[in-house]
């Protein structure tokens, strides 16, 4: 399987027919618990990161289609019919980014926003932008391995373990958790291919 990294920087509000046909790619149990959210724009990241998981395996590994998904008892998602098809999933208010590869990866993406004086402190951050660098790094550590989020002093790496911190569009951080090689370029898909 080869291995890749795409985004999406959403741009716009999404229109009832965009989120209907995008409701088609998310697995049942995903699209019954989007349909809970008690507004409509919370569901605009989740959809798109979900039609993007389909672009990526599609442009990586040819697959027309999502297979079905399982969750190990931590709530990280898997292909139980392709054990060696590995993929992380993150959104943020106005970006998606999706990690697909033949080992365990992590990705995460956050939006940069105020934080409060005492998880500064708690982190060791003195900014805002230092605290969510650590919060995506720890993030995409735990996605990879299907483990809680270090909130406490951070490990170091695992044997093998990289960090790579993709470009992102302005006031965000993200951060990919990979072993092995990755190819190193984030393939950028414009919404109006996504939403095609």
């Amino acid at each position: 399987m080869k291995d890749g990294l795409w985004a999406t920087w959403i741009d716009r509000p999404l229109t009832e027919g965009e989120e209907a046909r995008l409701l088609e790619f998310l697995p049942p149990e995903r699209r019954q618990r989007l349909l809970r959210l008690p507004r409509r724009e919370q569901r605009r990241e989740p959809l798109c990161a979900y039609r993007l998981l389909k672009l990526a395996l599609e442009g990586e590994c040819g697959w027309s289609a999502l297979p079905p998904m399982a969750y190990t008892p931590l709530g990280k998602p898997y292909f139980p019919d392709f054990p060696d098809a590995a993929f992380s999933i993150s959104h943020t208010e106005g970006a998606v980014l999706v990690g697909v590869s033949g080992q365990a990866i992590g990705v995460d993406i956050e939006r940069l926003r105020p934080v409060a004086p005492e998880l500064l402190k708690r982190f060791g951050a003195g900014t805002a932008e230092a605290f969510f660098q650590s919060w995506v790094r720890r993030e995409a550590r735990a996605k990879r391995t299907g483990t809680p989020v270090e909130l406490g002093e951070e490990s170091g790496l695992a044997p093998g373990e990289q960090l790579w911190y993709p470009e992102t569009p302005p006031g965000c951080a993200a951060c990919v958790s990979f072993t092995g090689q990755l190819h190193r370029q984030v393939r950028l898909v414009p919404m109006e291919t996504l939403l095609a």
